[in-house]
């Protein structure tokens, strides 16, 4: 059966959604139908000059193997890496220096996956600043955090109390997206965890939002976003204490808008702090 137009453009949504977005052959392949691939042909040997003669084809060196090309090293352990960033982070005076500590940083795999680097997004310095968990397919093509159905929610729910990106700080505890919008591992999340920290000490904000349960976990390190989201909880810099709060992360909002409430709740609360 041929699939309709919408049912091809559905799928193709689908697979870019996932992060597949690289043919790697011409024709597909059923693998489900048990037949094996066929090996591949042997190198064939090189050319020899004349019928019994030993002497190589011209070209062609004897004796010993040329060198192997040195093998790359391996990749740093966890805790490794870990320490890595650490000390990195807190080499960085200012924001646009810790930008550009992340943009050489290899201690995490999941930049290798990812299109580009996605920092922060509106004004550095403000009052209030949000940190989500990850980047999706949107913010990856963007370079930037909250833009994609999520992110129109949140600029909505900004824009009910008065506010816009303008007046707000937004970031992520990753800063690359996981491969197919995983969840990223408690390892790349240890891993990234420094320069967010650093990140929320450069900007100052009076307030932080930690966007879901994965960013409220790593920054405040409490469990159970229904119970603890619109309470306030300190969160501590190292040279202050900003005030902090768990808030309904706006990918489950659309899932089950009946939280849209709590969200509402929580946002009224985000406003007469800041009054």
């Amino acid at each position: 059966m041929i699939p309709s137009s919408k049912t091809a453009r559905d799928l193709l949504a689908f697979y870019a959604e996932a992060g597949v977005d690289t043919a790697i052959g011409e024709d597909a392949k059923d693998w489900l139908s048990g037949d094996e691939p066929k090996a591949a042909a042997p190198p064939a040997t090189a050319p020899r000059v004349g019928g019994g003669d030993s002497t190589l084809a011209p070209g062609i060196r004897t004796g010993n193997a040329p060198a192997k090309a040195p093998a790359a090293p391996p990749p740093p352990t966890p805790d490794a890496a870990v320490m890595a960033a650490r000390e990195a982070a807190r080499s960085a005076a200012s924001l646009d220096e810790l930008r550009a500590i992340l943009d050489r940083f290899e201690g995490c795999s999941l930049k290798g996956g990812a299109s580009r680097l996605v920092f922060a997004d509106g004004t550095p310095g403000s009052r209030l600043m949000f940190v989500g968990e990850a980047p999706g397919a949107e913010e990856d093509k963007q370079g930037l955090p909250f833009v994609g159905r999520s992110g129109q929610l949140l600029d909505r729910m900004l824009a009910a109390i008065g506010l816009d990106r303008t007046k707000v700080y937004i970031a992520n505890i990753v800063p690359w997206r996981p491969p197919g919008n995983r969840t990223p591992t408690p390892v790349e999340t240890q891993i990234c965890l420094p320069f967010i920290q650093r990140q929320i000490e450069l900007c100052n904000p009076e307030i932080l939002v930690t966007v879901g349960q994965p960013s409220t976990g790593a920054l405040l390190g409490i469990q159970g976003i229904m119970k603890n989201r619109g309470r306030w909880f300190p969160y501590r810099t190292g040279t202050r204490e900003i005030r902090a709060m768990p808030m309904l992360h706006p990918a489950y909002l659309l899932r089950s808008p009946i939280g849209k409430r709590l969200a509402w709740r929580d946002m009224l609360a985000i406003k007469k702090a800041l009054s």
